[in-house]
């Protein structure tokens, strides 16, 4: 176990995060940062798996809203996290580092398929282990997917990367006088309301007590710092 008292933890990032301030696609400089801490975080002894959204590609729900398929919809949103994981993994080996990319969604020619025993093999073996295609199953997010997937490889906390630094009583860019939680309880946030991530995501990580730690994607110190404490956050949990 590292000195900060995890020894393995989940990333989740926003496909939207990835744009940087680009309206679609994949900004570079944001894509090579991610990567650079991520090679940070395994150099202080700590193994790192990752869930990438991929609303900065497509998004499931826009099909339906327009009175499309939702599973077809879904299954587009699946590929557009997959094209992301991949250049996640790309940036992670150029900036020194090893990644291991799973797919929930059988694409053996593209990237192994995810099972528990594989991307753990590969977390111990010192690579970042990257899960794309959400859960594999339509109108699931990919919230939920990260939760699942920090409950199956066994991580110590779920950390939650957004544009805003922690829970909010309120979205803060709305109102300016919503209050940041330092700790709230996975009940809490599910009664509250309070939508940095999915309720089904808080609620199956309530019920297997995983902690959550929600960040600034945009802190300074980056991951190091969220890990080391010394970055604003809300601990969820």
């Amino acid at each position: 176990m590292s000195r900060t008292g995890y020894s393995r933890v989940l990333l989740k990032v926003s496909g939207e995060a990835l744009a940087g301030d680009q309206s679609y696609g994949i900004e570079p400089l944001f894509l090579n940062d991610i990567a650079r801490q991520i090679v940070d975080l395994t150099r202080m002894g700590i193994q790192v798996a990752i869930v990438i959204g991929g609303g900065n590609i497509f998004r499931g729900m826009a099909v339906a809203a327009k009175g499309g398929d939702r599973v077809i919809g879904d299954h587009m949103g699946m590929l557009g996290t997959v094209i992301n994981s991949l250049a996640l993994g790309d940036a992670i080996r150029r900036a020194g580092g090893r990644s291991h990319v799973f797919s929930s969604v059988s694409m053996p020619s593209i990237c192994d398929t995810f099972t528990q025993r594989g991307a753990i093999s590969a977390l111990e073996g010192g690579a970042t282990v990257i899960c794309a295609g959400g859960t594999g199953n339509p109108f699931f997010t990919t919230d939920t997917a990260a939760a699942l997937k920090a409950i199956e490889l066994k991580c110590d906390v779920l950390l939650k990367g957004t544009k805003v630094d922690g829970v909010y009583s309120a979205d803060p860019v709305q109102d300016p006088t919503a209050e940041r939680y330092e700790t709230i309880s996975h009940e809490d946030v599910i009664m509250k309301d309070l939508r940095v991530m999915d309720t089904a995501a808080f609620a199956l990580a309530r019920d297997n007590g995983l902690p959550i730690i929600v960040y600034a994607l945009s802190a300074d110190d980056g991951l190091v710092g969220v890990i080391e404490g010394r970055t604003p956050s809300t601990r969820v949990g």
